[in-house]
């Protein structure tokens, strides 16, 4: 059993077939597993391959990753908005009640919005995933506005924090993603491993024999019984997955016309600093509808192991990937409006630029059912073949593997 790519997708179906009794070998062309979710170690920082977080109420990852063993470090369930020159903090009050009159009272929506929220969250609370794969779709931000959400809600709540989600912020991303992503919220936390988004892959790997993997190995040409290495190197096996992200799968498979997604890019700036700016575990917002940045957070206020003592690794997010020369000074201007001038004495570790960050989810946008695709003897999976995120990918990659289980 051959796997072409070392991502979520592919360890999980190499997982399960070699629970199952088989013996897969994976060829990852980069250094290391895990495909669009990566950590590296930066001067005793660790930085996260854009800002991403895990929601431990996500049903099939759940099952297959060791929860507390990734000693998963929550998020405050509710944000802080920069808006008017000020912090404004909104959270779910039935998990801190303490926060119902501040979050009540913020001037970011009406009382009316807050009341939707809780009733959004108590009807899809008895919905299960599978129906909200057959509801009607739309747009995000039509979905909001038929909910009877108000404009200002829409435009200083939703499509900030959904813009760190959906990397856009127009809210044109599928209404079933949104139900998805918002039943999840709802039921779990959003969450970082205490040592870095990177464990999530490692942990898949370690749970594979010794071998399996092979980095560093470029796929050139596919065909239904085999691979060929950039090398030269050909290898026969009794199935082929091609597990990369959907770009890749359409190079590799020309004849197989798949469709190659649109991409929403991000951009990351990482700095550290002597002290937090938040001092708790929560991400904030840019509510103004104008500027750069998206989102603020700082995962050492989560899990220290991401700064070396006495430090503070500050995540900035911006949307897309501007063309500027000048972006690290225009963020850090931009943000001493938020924090003061102690922003200037931020250190800046690294800027990521992230092409491919996710595939666009439009409305009406058919997954393949199945979860993958399959075309003379190949079979494709992928995020792209069920919903672009961690759930998605091992969904697709684990349905895989029940195929070519079922058809052996």
């Amino acid at each position: 059993m051959l796997i072409v790519g070392g991502g979520l997708a592919g360890l999980a179906c190499a997982i399960r077939l070699h629970d199952a009794g088989a013996k897969p070998t994976i060829f990852e062309a980069s250094d290391a597993v895990g495909g669009r979710v990566r950590t590296d170690l930066v001067d005793g920082f660790l930085l996260d391959r854009g800002f991403q977080v895990y929601l431990d109420a996500y049903p099939e990852a759940g099952n297959l990753l060791d929860k507390t063993s990734l000693d998963l470090r929550p998020f405050k369930p509710g944000a802080l908005v920069y808006q008017g020159g000020r912090m404004l903090r909104v959270m779910d009050v039935f998990r801190t009640p303490r926060h119902l009159v501040t979050s009540a009272l913020a001037p970011i929506g009406s009382f009316a919005d807050k009341l939707r929220v809780a009733l959004l969250k108590w009807r899809l609370s008895g919905v299960s995933i599978q129906d909200i794969a057959t509801h009607e779709d739309m747009s995000t931000e039509l979905y909001l506005q038929r909910a009877g959400f108000s404009t200002r809600m829409i435009d200083v709540f939703f499509r900030s924090f959904y813009g760190g989600i959906f990397l856009e912020r127009e809210l044109r991303t599928s209404s079933r993603m949104f139900e998805f992503t918002f039943k999840m919220f709802s039921q779990g936390s959003a969450t970082l491993p205490a040592c870095g988004m990177g464990e999530i892959p490692r942990q898949l790997n370690m749970r594979l024999p010794c071998g399996t993997v092979r980095l560093g190995a470029q796929v050139t040409d596919i065909h239904s019984h085999g691979v060929t290495l950039k090398s030269g190197e050909t290898i026969a096996g009794d199935a082929v997955v091609v597990a990369t992200d959907a770009s890749s799968a359409a190079l590799l498979l020309p004849k197989m016309n798949l469709p190659e997604p649109a991409w929403r890019s991000v951009t990351c700036l990482y700095f550290a600093a002597a002290r937090s700016p938040l001092n708790e575990a929560i991400i904030a917002l840019n509510g103004t509808g104008s500027g750069l940045v998206n989102n603020v957070c700082v995962p050492s206020d989560l899990a220290s192991d991401y700064a070396p003592p006495g430090q503070s690794l500050i995540s900035v997010s911006v949307l897309g990937i501007p063309n500027l020369t000048d972006m690290q000074s225009l963020v850090l201007k931009e943000l001493e409006s938020w924090f003061g001038s102690e922003v200037q004495e931020w250190r800046h570790l690294r800027t990521e630029q992230i092409k491919r960050a996710l595939p666009e989810q439009a409305p009406g946008l058919r997954n393949s059912g199945a979860g993958f695709r399959k075309h003379a003897g190949i079979l494709v999976c992928g995020d792209h073949l069920w919903s672009a995120s961690i759930e998605g990918a091992i969904i697709s990659g684990q349905r895989t593997a029940n195929a070519i289980l079922h058809s052996s």
